[in-house]
């Protein structure tokens, strides 16, 4: 069974910043398409980050409501992904989850795999 496992998430000041990582020992997300998305109680998941493999360009992409503010990356070795956080204020407070998924033509991705999340709260 695939697991990935989030990680990073706490209680922060408005301001703060936060890396979260998402794991794994079964997959290498050089091959995947990986995704963060968050949810809060009462609203949909919201897709946060994405990053496509390399074989797909790469890309990465950010919803508007945090781009310019978090960054999405990778490491070399394939079972890590991070999101990094910064300037975060009470609205990105949410339940952070990475997903790996396959990249298809046309820029479609199926989302695969899931973790259960990492709980980010932003607070004074």
């Amino acid at each position: 069974q695939v697991q990935l496992v989030e990680s990073g998430g706490g209680l922060v000041q408005p301001g703060g910043s936060l890396r979260l990582s998402c794991t794994t020992s079964d997959l290498d997300f050089n091959s995947y398409a990986i995704t963060w998305f968050r949810q809060t109680p009462g609203k949909n998941r919201e897709l946060v980050a994405r990053i496509l493999p390399a074989f797909a360009g790469g890309r990465t992409d950010y919803s508007d409501s945090v781009r310019g503010r978090f960054a999405v990356s990778k490491n070399n070795g394939g079972w890590q992904a991070f999101l990094e956080m910064n300037n975060l204020s009470p609205e990105d407070t949410a339940l952070y989850v990475c997903s790996a998924g396959r990249a298809l033509p046309g820029d479609k991705i199926i989302d695969d795999y899931f973790g259960l999340g990492t709980q980010v709260t932003v607070s004074s």
